[in-house]
């Protein structure tokens, strides 16, 4: 025996001083910010779809499902085992089960379901709580809630695609569309040499009878296993929209091959493509001629999709910080207890509730009837996506930092979600184009100017900084904009945009902490700093329930 047998096991350590799981709840009710605005902005209807939906997205095998289905990403299988063209993406079953669940919440189809006001709210918001847990399959269900009102241009084809859309459930086998529950709808527009600029584009339309035949290449094809797409192709009239379906009416798959899947810095779960048209079967949308026109209506709601993306993923990037900070420990206090850390959280919380604001308002503008949300929307969902989505890579950085060194490792969602994050001021238009597209919305629309100008002014002498921000701002759009100001003017227009907004719905904590802090050159140039009038405590409540 040894001569000094211990009496008791020695143990290395124990784990202690560590937050607990961050599972098991609800991600709807545990937001008061989301929950505010939603209600605020949707009417008290979208409370229920939007509570049972957080209530799965909470589960543990939920959000498990939404790191495997990035984990395990899609592969691509041109040919079948006796060396037929299939050109199908096989995907991990966790993706199957996201897909499913996003479509019996109806992700897709509520705002078309729903016909009364807040209809559009209740989509944005799911989509935005779906994307806390996963944001690869938000692209075909945003896509397909899209797809709807251009598919409206042609009545014949609404009446057979639109009901398996708006009642439909998720059925991913490819099969003839009288044999589904459900279909998604894709979209396929940019290619190599121009990008977006789309009326570059070569690929070539064919009449067929009373169909068309498409021969060309597309650059980006996201969610290639859709049961169809939109498309532009050059015809004798110009630049025309078409519906491409992987099945043609005979039954026979359609001939769009898919060379490849992007290897993307994230979004890993959504199979982007690169296809070609091999006279493939189509069938026109719209005007012959007149394709951006048809499709546009696709660009702007997508383009709603966008912010709303971007808060899910602002939103789940501050649940894990301030989760970690208010269970951690250091230097005898919590995290969150200690004031550099209160300043940068409360600062992040800001930064949310201003984004939230801006977005479910936006929104709303698309469930509008008149024609003066209308063209607030075809202004305001621009200047939204412009801002939202560039503020969003530091913000989720400055979450992730937040965590020290636990949060950059790959076992925590931080890194996942970091790379997800400058993805949608990429898609459906870079800031360059979005810019310029608002500027060109200034020119081209007065009652777009007007009505953005109507709703700024709704906030008018709440605050003496915000007063003055908007005679800035209105100073500098009576003159039309040189294009080397696009930047600039949508920038302004979104900050501004916020703070009126905030001033009338928020409490007067957080609306003057930001208006100090945006617009009253009171913050920083990172977050965390705040004017030591600000009320951080009232502000830190409004993070977690």
């Amino acid at each position: 025996m040894p001569r000094h047998a211990p009496s008791t096991r020695l143990l290395t350590h124990e784990v202690f001083n560590q937050p607990p799981d961050f599972a098991g709840r609800n991600l709807f009710a545990s937001d008061p910010i989301l929950s505010h605005w939603a209600l605020r902005e949707g009417g008290d209807w979208v409370g229920a779809p939007l509570a049972a939906l957080g209530a799965e997205l909470g589960r543990e095998e939920v959000l498990a499902a939404g790191e495997e289905a990035n984990r395990y990403p899609p592969e691509l299988t041109v040919f079948d085992r006796y060396g037929r063209r299939i050109d199908e993406v096989r995907f991990h079953p966790s993706y199957h089960r996201l897909m499913d669940l996003a479509m019996e919440h109806r992700i897709h189809s509520i705002a078309w379901a729903e016909e009364r006001p807040g209809a559009h709210v209740a989509h944005a918001a799911l989509l935005a709580l779906f994307s806390e847990v996963e944001q690869g399959t938000m692209c075909p269900i945003s896509m397909t809630y899209a797809s709807v009102p251009a598919l409206r241009h042609q009545s014949e084809v609404a009446a057979q695609w639109v009901p398996k859309i708006v009642g439909g459930r998720y059925d991913a086998p490819l099969r003839p569309i009288a044999e589904k529950r459900g279909v998604t709808i894709g979209m396929a527009m940019t290619e190599k040499q121009g990008g977006s600029d789309v009326r570059a584009n070569t690929t070539r339309a064919f009449r067929d009878g009373g169909a068309w035949r498409l021969v060309g290449h597309k650059w980006f094809c996201s969610a290639p296993m859709c049961d169809a797409f939109l498309t532009l192709a050059q015809t004798e009239a110009g630049l025309s929209c078409f519906l491409v379906p992987r099945i043609q009416p005979d039954g026979e798959r359609n001939s769009l091959h898919v060379m490849r899947l992007k290897d993307k810095l994230g979004n890993k779960s959504n199979a982007s493509s690169e296809i070609e048209y091999h006279d493939t079967h189509a069938v026109l949308l719209g005007e012959e001629g007149r394709g951006v026109s048809t499709i546009i209506e696709m660009v702007h709601h997508t383009r709603l999709d966008t912010i709303a993306g971007t808060i899910g993923i602002m939103r789940m990037a501050l649940a894990q910080a301030h989760h970690h900070v208010a269970n951690r420990r250091a230097f005898q206090k919590t995290l969150i207890d200690q004031p550099a850390m209160r300043a940068v959280v409360a600062d992040l919380a800001l930064e949310y509730e201003a984004a939230v604001a801006l977005t479910l308002r936006v929104a709303r503008a698309f469930s509008g009837t008149d024609e003066h949300e209308r063209a607030f929307a075809r202004l305001a969902v621009a200047v939204a996506k412009y801002w939202l989505t560039k503020r969003n890579p530091n913000f989720v950085y400055e979450c992730m930092e937040c965590h020290g060194g636990a949060g950059y490792v790959e076992e925590s969602p931080l890194p996942r979600l970091f790379r997800e994050s400058p993805l949608n001021a990429i898609w459906e238009g870079s800031g360059n184009v979005i810019a310029l597209d608002i500027l060109r919305t200034l020119h081209r629309e007065p009652a777009a100017r007007e009505a953005f100008a109507a709703e700024v002014m709704a906030a008018r002498g709440q605050s003496a900084v915000l007063d003055a921000a908007m005679d800035d701002l209105f100073g500098l759009l009576k003159r039309i904009p040189a294009e080397a100001d696009a930047r600039r003017v949508a920038e302004r227009m979104a900050l501004v945009l916020q703070g009126a907004l905030l001033v009338q719905g928020a409490p007067a904590a957080v609306s003057e902490a930001f208006i100090a802090t945006r617009l009253g050159a009171e913050g920083g140039r990172s977050f965390g700093v705040l004017p030591a009038a600000a009320d951080v405590a009232v502000i830190l409540a409004r993070v977690a329930a």
